[in-house]
């Protein structure tokens, strides 16, 4: 019956049977929010709560709805304290249950992906954190040239002529053919480069720009 509803009110829905199932479910599925029966044929849903908890990176963090025919209030307050963010004993109205699942999530806010980290080698760019380390030390960047390396490494092989480079750094007052876009490339290979004179990583093409070298170290 919850399955069919929530399905009918828009949302994804999975059902898993029983608690092993549904712990593996989160792990692979990596849902917005469980909701948990209490009572399953193979483990208390107490104890579900508590590995759901316990599991390895976001899956943790996952919302739980807790559903109980039970009556007593201490399974409500051990739920809580195990971590389920709210708590809807049986028998209830589908509509209470679609209104608390959307006030979990609204508490949840949108979920934002993580920002994968760029590696080459021993460079590491850290778009989510903005930060650039090559051999595991902070490169001294000012922020637009942060931009400007991401610009290029996110196009890793390819030719960027300078009017490129300048249209995918938004925001920025700058000519194109203004001698400071290779001022800004120059403290970039200065951060970077094992030898910024005999660059690597940032080659200049002569007469068209610059491209970020795929494979490196």
């Amino acid at each position: 019956m919850v399955v069919q509803y929530l399905s009918q009110s828009g949302y994804a829905v999975q059902h898993a049977a029983d608690g092993a199932s549904g712990l593996a479910a989160v792990q692979q599925a990596k849902p917005d929010l469980v909701i948990l029966d209490l009572m399953l044929p193979d483990m208390d849903g107490l104890d579900t709560c508590r590995q759901i908890r316990a599991l390895p990176g976001e899956a943790a963090n996952v919302p739980v709805v807790m559903l109980t025919a039970k009556g007593d209030p201490m399974d409500r307050v051990i739920g809580l304290e195990l971590g389920a963010d709210d708590y809807l004993p049986k028998p209830f109205e589908p509509r209470e249950l679609l209104a608390r699942i959307r006030t979990v999530l609204r508490r949840q806010g949108p979920r934002v992906a993580p920002v994968p980290v760029l590696r080459f080698g021993t460079l590491e760019i850290d778009r989510g954190a903005r930060l650039v380390s090559v051999n595991g030390k902070l490169a001294d960047l000012t922020s637009y040239q942060f931009d400007l390396l991401v610009a290029l490494a996110e196009r890793a092989g390819r030719v960027l002529a300078r009017d490129q480079i300048v249209e995918l750094v938004r925001g920025r007052e700058m000519d194109a053919f203004d001698r400071s876009v290779d001022v800004h490339m120059g403290r970039i290979r200065a951060a970077i480069e094992a030898d910024p004179k005999d660059p690597k990583r940032i080659l200049t093409v002569r007469g068209v720009g610059y491209v970020f070298v795929k494979h490196q170290d």
